[in-house]
């Protein structure tokens, strides 16, 4: 029997936006728990980066601006995005994010997708 999670501090947001120098884009952290019912990352984009016009069909996300600036892109225009804004992406919803001059970290947390399953055939 495995025993449940317990609560704790998996990561310390400064540590992790001075791991990696400015210029370089990516992964900061996954969160990594077994058995959460959520997912979430610390992303990086490098200066003047972004991520492409898509649709998430099924989660809803939540995406926290930590530090530097940028902006959203929705089907209602443009938003400036930085430090401190909150951003609610709703499932169905097309958005893009381009990040500023000084890069762009942020967090998202969704609900956990359920991982891929191989099923026998039923006869």
């Amino acid at each position: 029997m495995t025993a449940p999670p317990v609560p704790g501090v998996p990561a310390r947001m400064p540590d992790l936006v001075r791991s990696m120098p400015a210029e370089r884009g990516g992964v900061l952290w996954k969160l990594a728990a077994e058995g959460r019912q959520l997912d979430a990352n610390v992303v990086r984009l490098a200066p003047g980066a972004e991520v492409a016009a898509h649709v998430e069909p099924d989660l809803d996300v939540l995406l926290y601006v930590v530090n530097g600036s940028g902006r959203l892109d929705a089907a209602d225009g443009p938003s400036p995005l930085e430090g401190g804004s909150v951003v609610w992406l709703p499932r169905g919803s097309r958005r893009s994010l381009v990040a500023g001059a000084h890069g762009l970290d942020y967090l998202t947390v969704h609900l956990r997708r359920p991982g891929m399953t191989i099923r026998s055939a039923q006869n």
